[in-house]
């Protein structure tokens, strides 16, 4: 387990220096937003034990805290580098598990001048876990054998931005559906299945000047 904790924690190193590095050659590095993603949902999942419901069902409630930033690309368009923070550590710590989403999304806002516009865009990502399946007790003999899976995660992003031209700070509220496939990696069970859901998200957005 400490083995595959470490290799996740360097592939989400270079996931953002990657992602930052590339983004950093075409709009500059004083021109990015950052800040803080507190996200709430559901979701469907026939594959990894939910920590928030019983032994056999499958998904339950969703929740997390990341970082991210967003880097202009130009016409209303921006990229959006999004790494969760507090479940891969709650998890962790509490749970045994590992359950870690980094996502890249590509969004497209409106170019009026109005206080509240939109936001839309399709967003990719990758979801890892180690940890047992939806079948499992939380602790004790009813919980089965973690294996380690992942797949990649398609999604979208909707949402209203408030804006404060002039401001450093500003806040979006969106919805973000997504669907995820996964398959066992060196895993005897051979499992697989598909996690289905959504998230409403609350953004608190810092600009850099």
């Amino acid at each position: 387990m400490k083995t595959l904790v470490n290799r996740v924690a360097q592939f989400a190193v270079l996931f953002s220096a990657l992602a930052a590095g590339t983004l950093y050659a075409d709009t500059g590095h004083d021109s990015m937003t950052f800040g803080v993603k507190v996200r709430i949902g559901g979701r469907y999942d026939n594959v990894r034990m939910c920590v928030a419901t019983p032994a056999g069902v499958k998904g339950g409630m969703a929740a997390d805290i990341s970082a991210f930033a967003e880097f202009p690309a130009g016409k209303g368009a921006s990229i959006h580098v999004d790494m969760p923070v507090m479940r891969p550590i709650l998890f962790a710590a509490a749970f045994r598990m590992l359950q870690f989403e980094p996502t890249v999304a590509l969004k497209f806002s409106d170019r009026s001048n109005n206080a509240v516009g939109w936001v839309a865009g399709p967003s990719l990502g990758v979801s890892l876990h180690y940890g047992p399946d939806y079948m499992s007790e939380g602790s004790g003999p009813g919980r089965t054998e973690s294996f380690f899976a992942l797949g990649p995660s398609i999604g979208a992003y909707a949402g209203l931005d408030f804006r404060r031209p002039g401001e450093t700070f500003n806040f979006q509220l969106g919805l973000s559906p997504y669907v995820t496939p996964l398959f066992g990696v060196n895993d005897p069970r051979t499992h697989r299945g598909v996690v289905i859901g959504g998230l409403v998200d609350a953004l608190f957005r810092f600009a850099r000047q």
